[in-house]
């Protein structure tokens, strides 16, 4: 009886484990002290890239504005992106696969 546990418990991990490694294709960053940037991408498709600034610098309105995006493949096959911006308004994603809130 304990074997067929821990022959399932294998089979499980087997089953979840990822098909491949992925590897960091490219890789850029730059980082400052009131801005920055990075850029990403793997082998599996998946990419990323974003810039930040800081806005009002020492103010009590002081905010960090980010812009940038990602895109991935999903398990049907496509790729999804999303492009956003970051704020003190908040996260704000943009996507063709994404809902949309009706107007107001």
């Amino acid at each position: 009886m304990k074997f067929i546990i821990v022959f399932a418990a294998l089979f499980a991990v087997a089953l979840a484990a990822p098909a491949a490694d992925v590897q960091i294709v490219k890789s850029e960053s730059d980082v400052g002290p009131e801005s920055f940037q990075y850029a990403y991408e793997t082998s599996d498709g998946t990419n990323a890239q974003a810039s930040g600034q800081l806005k009002n610098a020492g103010s009590e309105q002081e905010a960090i504005a980010v812009t940038g995006s990602f895109s991935f493949v999903a398990d049907d096959g496509q790729t999804y992106t999303v492009n956003y911006v970051a704020d003190e308004n908040g996260f704000q994603p943009q996507g063709a696969h994404l809902p949309v809130a009706p107007e107001a």
